[in-house]
């Protein structure tokens, strides 16, 4: 085992656009000694969901460092000056940018960051005196190296949800995720029945690319529990719930209130974009000019039950029940796309220090305002959170918008001063 002796004041773990953020924004402080580690060969942001013509849902201004720091070298703005794009991104003349471009200026970034190391597994923290002592594991190489720091930044990310069906196998290879959606598109574009679980963004999107691309043999459903295929709120004022002021409003709520109003406010970050959800009812009208029908099947109100291998025609036969009819049905298929979300996970390299965490009841990270996670005991090392704190902080958790503003108190915290000047009123709105 390799051990580095000088402890580093930060070691950010997983580099999503959030931990890349984090990076960028402490490069400039000289002061300030980082390493950030992922497991991944390089930065690629939602590969399975590349899909083209599908853009961000929030405007460019939520890159990587410009709502702190617009004069950061790392701006998607000097990205483009970079890349003599200016003009044509001037002449674009839309806010939302293509989700392509935005993981190609988030890998220009990585790219000038030697601090940002990929294939590099954490795979151990441990409590080492006043510091905190991490294990990384080179995947090529297979050597592992100890590092020593003074603060942990947590940026792991969330991880798929396939919710299990009775009667059919996690592992069936027609059965997967919209995070694999790019991956299987020989599978779903090969096949007769395709059938879409799920009424968020990934799954409209989904939809619409199979349904872009079908045969008019292709058998295509698409059913969701949800009430109907509704839009995320994006009304100016619907807006400002991605705001520093609200998440200040909703962590000084008590935990029974916000576990009572997370599940109610599921529009204003797990909705479709009336952007996609008008691209799939055009196409559908054109598809069926001059009374031509369209083999698509949509229906909300609508849950899978259970399913089993094997069916007259298809490959599967899934149960479903209309909930609020209490109607069970069945329905054929070749492959199933579950878009049903992602969810947090505690990584293992934590095991070594969870007794020193402090739990919330239902078994989660207890979040300090300033995204800190706090100890049992108070220590001079600390560790921080990244995107993983949507039952303390409120819906802006995931948020890109709100990426660099949480990066700018983890930073000011770590370094005791304000760095990064932060405003209180940011919206026209109180909320309390």
């Amino acid at each position: 085992m390799k051990t580095k002796q000088s402890p580093v004041d930060l070691i950010g773990i997983g580099i999503g656009p959030f931990n890349l953020g984090l990076a960028a924004l402490v490069d400039g402080l000289e002061e300030q000694t980082s390493l950030f580690f992922d497991d991944k060969p390089e930065f690629n942001w939602h590969p399975g969901m590349m899909i083209n013509g599908t853009t961000l849902q929030v405007p460019f201004l939520a890159d990587l460092v410009t709502m702190v720091d617009p004069r950061s070298p790392y701006s998607f703005l000097e990205y483009l000056r970079e890349h003599g794009r200016l003009f044509s991104f001037y002449f674009y003349e839309r806010f939302q940018i293509p989700r392509r471009e935005y993981n190609h200026y988030c890998q220009w970034v990585a790219e000038q960051l030697p601090q940002c190391q990929f294939g590099k597994r954490v795979i151990q923290i441990e409590e080492e005196e006043d510091l905190w002592k991490v294990v990384v594991e080179d995947n090529e190489s297979g050597v592992f190296e100890t590092y020593q720091a003074k603060n942990i930044v947590l940026g792991v990310g969330t991880t798929p949800v396939i919710p299990k069906i009775d009667g059919l196998s996690s592992e069936e290879e027609y059965i997967f995720h919209s995070a694999e959606f790019r991956k299987k598109e020989e599978i779903w574009k090969g096949s007769k029945r395709v059938t879409v679980v799920g009424s968020g963004q990934s799954a409209g999107e989904v939809f619409y690319e199979v349904l872009h691309n079908k045969s008019e043999e292709q058998q295509l459903n698409w059913l969701t529990r949800s009430r109907g295929f509704f839009p995320m709120e994006y009304s100016k004022l619907g807006l400002e719930h991605f705001s520093p002021d609200y998440t200040a409003y909703f962590y000084d709520l008590p935990q029974e209130t916000k576990d009572a109003l997370l599940p109610k406010q599921d529009l204003l970050y797990k909705g479709i974009s009336a952007d996609t959800i008008a691209s799939i009812y055009d196409l559908l009208y054109e598809r069926t000019i001059g009374g031509k029908t369209e083999r698509v099947h949509l229906q909300p109100l609508t849950e899978l039950v259970g399913g089993e291998k094997g069916g007259r025609d298809g490959r599967y036969t899934l149960y479903f029940n209309q909930w609020e009819k209490e109607n069970y049905f069945s329905l054929e298929t070749d492959v199933l796309i579950m878009a049903t979300g992602y969810q947090q996970t505690i990584p293992s390299f934590l095991q070594g220090v969870e007794h020193l965490i402090k739990w919330d009841q239902q078994g989660r990270y207890d979040v300090g305002h300033h995204y800190e996670i706090k100890m049992k005991e108070k220590r001079q090392h600390r560790m921080f959170v990244q995107n993983g704190e949507l039952h303390t902080h409120g819906p802006g958790a995931p948020d890109l918008g709100l990426g660099a503003h949480r990066n700018a108190h983890i930073i000011n915290e770590i370094t005791g001063r304000e760095i990064y000047r932060l405003q209180d009123k940011n919206v026209f709105q109180c909320f309390g």
